[in-house]
């Protein structure tokens, strides 16, 4: 028994895909043979991904697939067995389909139910490892998820399709090579070692030293972790000797380690004269164009030093890399020294017109329409927060002014972050400024939320805006579709609501952009779905921070009027659910809507105690007084816990109600009274939240 490896060796790989590429490779291999018994349960698993290649390393794969046994079912005895007791002809070809040859003493009768049946009981003869990995293969390069496929012909004039034109094919069971093919080309023991460190190609000797003789003699790294941990060391070192704190995002770091095969890091500078520029300007040149580190110092102020990542070993130490690298960053930031230079000779009040030439939707009209919703919505938000209406207006007639700025238009992710520098250059009023980059929080899950209560009210229109707006004309995400992020949006509304605890009702937020967007023609009131939608979305947000499905259901019954009532409330439920009497209200609760539900009678909206007549139903009325007394005035100072706890003296009475008094009886007077003590009792018991959601 060995070990099993092979590797796919191409052209460069797409370096933001690699990772799921060859993760989706070696998974899909593991899995393929498993299921075809080649794999014993000890099996272990390692996938292996570069910029030239994807792999898999798989321990302990047997070289034959182990016999099986089979029963099949051929005919029924009455057809397959003549008078004669011999096999009739359709017996005969049934076996032969089989490949198989059988006495009818050799085969089994079963019955089915209806009639006998005769069964072939044998052996499957296993298959060959070599066998078993071409199918295993066949079907792993069609199920790998590839951005976009690439067609190429092969030396005899036939076209193929994959991420990249594949090279070599290595496939070693230990140290035997494996008769497979893909693509036209045999597999053999030989790969391509690092493009500019090797020359000739490598011969590995077996699986077991394929990861090794890549790394001393290929000066490859073909594990991405390996590879991915060696650079981030590397370049975290190169920043302590520099006394300096690295600016790594993730999201950099593996494009990064998919673009090398053997990472080194060198320290290259550019002219200080460009710190001038706005440091996200410098940062996003030298991330997006050049994947280069940017580094700041122990201040936090962005620094002239940065750190490359090459995936060569220089022999005259990086000298040539380093200076090359800076004359290339040059003229990267000198591009946006530029266009900052000159975005500050126009003021950004002056840009808001020319938003009439920039397309937001073809049903909801241009960037200026939309500016002046957001506008109208922002102040009527504001006055409704507290905030000041003229600043947060005047930050969102300004907010997308930035999409007309050179340095917006060539780097998009920096709308409104140019557009708070230059609202600051024009000497707008900072709240203002503030307003026109935190309009854009959270720009991701997670994300730090508006700092103001005028960002808060231009954050809250631009999102509400697009809501409504979206819903408005039918634009509502299904299933995993979302192209205009809406999911985002309505959590970052929800966030902004729940964790700045704001005053403010969802329904009214709801009411004012639907009303502000239905001014443009065709788009029609989406108060209901959106509503939902914001319910939905909240259900999910409460769900993943810890909260029981049950328990949310409850509270988000009643529709809080302030989402910020709700940690209040989910907090009191779960104290009442500790109650020993928690139970049996949850379920009278329930009893009680079934019963308010299935009424045809018109329910009075006070109980008259001159026509209560049994004694439970006095007993539970006077309990009711005497606990509502107690709860006056509780609710409104969010007192829930206080609330839900004090209706633990209901039990009793409850239980004996619904146990002695009738309430539909005949008695049109007494009968709707009843009900109205019930209205009473399912108003005062869900309050805080609807009880009937506990009840099992």
């Amino acid at each position: 028994m060995n070990s099993l490896l092979v590797e796919i060796q191409t052209e460069e790989l797409p370096p933001k895909a690699l990772k799921k590429l060859s993760d989706a490779f070696a998974q899909e291999v593991f899995t393929q043979l498993k299921k075809a018994d080649f794999l014993l349960p000890d099996s272990k698993m390692k996938a292996f991904g570069a910029p030239r290649r994807i792999a898999v390393y798989i321990t302990d794969v047997l070289a034959d697939s182990p016999d099986k046994p089979f029963s099949q079912r051929l005919v029924p005895s009455k057809i397959g067995i003549g008078a004669d007791g011999k096999p009739t002809a359709a017996l005969t070809k049934k076996l032969a389909a089989l490949g198989v040859q059988a006495d009818v003493s050799e085969l089994k009768i079963v019955n089915d139910g209806k009639q006998d049946q005769l069964y072939y009981e044998g052996v499957k003869k296993g298959e060959s490892l070599e066998k078993g990995l071409q199918n295993a293969l066949d079907y792993a390069v069609t199920h790998l998820p590839i951005p976009k496929v690439m067609s190429y012909q092969l030396a005899n004039g036939e076209t193929v399709e994959f991420v990249r034109p594949v090279k070599h094919l290595l496939a070693l069971y230990g140290d035997k090579v494996l008769n497979v093919s893909l693509f036209g080309l045999k597999a053999g023991n030989q790969t391509a070692g690092h493009r500019f460190h090797t020359k000739d190609l490598l011969t590995i000797n077996s699986a077991d030293t394929y990861e090794s003789q890549l790394e001393e003699q290929g000066k490859v790294i073909p594990s991405f972790e390996k590879r991915q941990d060696k650079m981030v060391a590397a370049l975290k070192s190169e920043a302590a000797n520099l006394n300096a704190q690295i600016i790594m995002p993730e999201d950099l770091v593996n494009e990064v380690a998919s673009l090398t095969e053997w990472p080194v890091v060198y320290v290259s500078s550019f002219d200080e004269d460009f710190l001038k520029v706005p440091e996200e300007c410098l940062i996003l040149t030298m991330q997006q164009n050049q994947k280069y580190f940017a580094l700041r110092d122990q201040n936090g102020k962005l620094i002239n030093k940065f750190l490359v990542v090459s995936q060569i070993n220089a022999k005259d130490g990086g000298a040539a890399i380093q200076s090359g690298n800076a004359r290339v960053v040059r003229a990267r930031l000198a591009d946006a020294k530029f266009f900052f230079e000159q975005d500050q000779l126009e003021r950004l009040d002056s840009r808001v017109p020319g938003l009439e030439h920039v397309v937001y939707h073809n049903k909801l009209g241009n960037q200026l329409q939309r500016s002046e919703r957001i506008q109208n919505i922002a102040e009527k938000v504001a006055e409704k927060l507290g905030a000041n209406p003229e600043l947060a207006k005047r930050g969102a007639k300004l907010a997308k002014a930035d999409l007309r700025t050179l340095m917006v238009g060539e780097f998009p992710e920096l709308q409104g972050i140019m557009g708070e520098y230059y609202a600051l250059h024009d000497k707008e009023d900072p709240i203002v400024a503030v307003s026109i980059k935190e309009h854009y929080y959270p720009r991701y899950a997670g994300g730090e939320l508006p700092s103001t209560p005028e960002s808060l009210s231009v954050a809250l229109a631009d999102k509400l805006d697009t809501l409504a707006g979206l819903f408005g004309i039918g634009q509502i995400p299904t299933g995993d579709k979302d192209p205009f992020a809406l999911r985002r949006h309505a959590l970052g509304v929800l966030r902004m609501l729940i964790e700045k605890d704001l005053p403010l009702s969802l329904d009214d937020l709801i009411a004012i952009a639907v009303a502000e967007e239905q001014k443009i023609d065709g788009v029609k009131d989406a108060s209901r779905e959106l509503k939902d939608f914001f319910y939905d979305r909240l259900r999910v947000m409460l769900k993943e921070e810890g909260a029981q499905a049950l328990e949310v259901e409850a509270v988000l019954s009643v529709e809080p009027k302030y989402l910020r009532e709700i940690s209040a409330r989910l907090k009191a439920l779960q104290a009442f659910r500790k109650l020993e009497e928690a139970a049996s209200l949850s379920a009278a609760n329930k009893r009680i809507e079934n019963i308010l539900k299935k009424s045809k009678d018109s329910i009075p909206e006070s109980v008259d105690e001159n026509l209560l007549e049994a004694q439970e139903e006095k007993d539970l009325y006077k309990a009711l007084v005497e606990v509502n007394k107690d709860l006056e005035g509780k609710f409104e100072k969010g007192e829930y816990e206080t609330i839900l706890l004090a209706l633990a003296p209901l039990k009793a009475p409850v239980d004996a109600f619904f146990d002695k008094v009738m309430v539909n009886v005949d008695d049109e007077a007494v009968r709707r009274n009843r009900l109205a003590l019930l209205k009473e009792l399912h108003r005062s018991m869900n309050q805080v939240a609807k009880l009937s959601c506990l009840a099992s």
